[in-house]
């Protein structure tokens, strides 16, 4: 496969559906005027995230939208030849899933449902219970959301699966406990820089990690969209600001160079784990 540019969405979105789906349009036709081939937005993208994690109220949960919504079908239009991975309420029945989609205008690609739910989401959504990687065509790309990226099992059974790049869709807040006068002392946001390059690098793969900017109720978001080359090396970021992160990249000759003397998957020994 020739070389590929991927991108990673730093930006705000709320509970106007239309709103965000405006917001989701201009984003993709950014990125196609930058020759992007992968667009990562963020966790929440439709309908925006919790505006408390500690005290949820029921009234402000963010809008649950079932598989096959309308309004993935005007993403798909947009995207046309473009994989496009955006996060959203999941219904299903009474159910309700953090979970996200990764579509082009030929239709769904993949499905991921959050699997490790952190505080209080655990009595607003279902947790997922499995990771799975697909084929499309940027290569073979599995997702995980936010929370997910903490375990280092998540990453690598994607990987283990022939994951190539590994979709991170965040809305990851600072700290909630101990608020730091200035974000980039904030312990989250080191926490989040470091999952991001420390899953790459241990899976020797590329990561495309996206998050929510701005903030909801009493959560301020990081941004600190980037794309991680497989040694763990940040190839694009946009530090806390809205914006893309952009990265021109050779997936599998990155991948191969990256595991030519020590090949990481390959040298496991499962045996010994426990």
């Amino acid at each position: 496969m020739p070389a590929i540019r991927v991108a990673a969405v730093a930006a705000h979105f709320g509970r106007d559906l239309d709103h965000d789906l405006g917001r989701i349009g201009k984003l993709i036709g950014d990125a196609r005027a930058a020759g992007v081939g992968l667009l990562v937005l963020p966790d929440a993208a439709l309908g925006g995230y919790l505006a408390d994690l500690r005290h949820p109220d029921p009234s402000a949960f963010p809008p649950a939208l079932k598989p096959d919504d309308p309004l993935f079908d005007q993403i798909a239009a947009a995207a046309r030849d473009m994989v496009v991975c955006v996060g959203f309420c999941e219904a299903d029945g009474d159910d309700r899933y953090n979970a996200a989609v990764c579509l082009t205008g030929d239709g769904v690609l993949g499905r991921h449902r959050k699997v490790h739910l952190p505080a209080a989401e655990g009595v607003i959504y279902r947790a997922g219970n499995s990771f799975a990687s697909f084929d499309t065509p940027m290569g073979r790309i599995g997702m995980l959301i936010d929370y997910d990226k903490t375990f280092p099992e998540s990453a690598r059974t994607l990987a283990v699966d022939g994951a190539q790049i590994v979709a991170c869709l965040s809305a990851w807040p600072a700290s909630l406990t101990n608020a730091a006068p200035k974000m980039s002392q904030d312990r989250q946001s080191r926490l989040f820089d470091l999952y991001d390059c420390a899953r790459a690098a241990e899976n020797q793969i590329v990561v495309v990690s996206s998050n929510q900017t701005g903030a909801a109720g009493g959560m301020r978001f990081l941004g600190q969209a980037k794309v991680v080359g497989p040694a763990g090396n940040v190839l694009a970021r946009t530090w806390a600001k809205a914006g893309l992160a952009v990265a021109e990249l050779d997936v599998e000759a990155e991948i191969a160079g990256a595991r030519r003397v020590l090949s990481h998957l390959g040298e496991l020994r499962p045996e010994a784990y426990r």
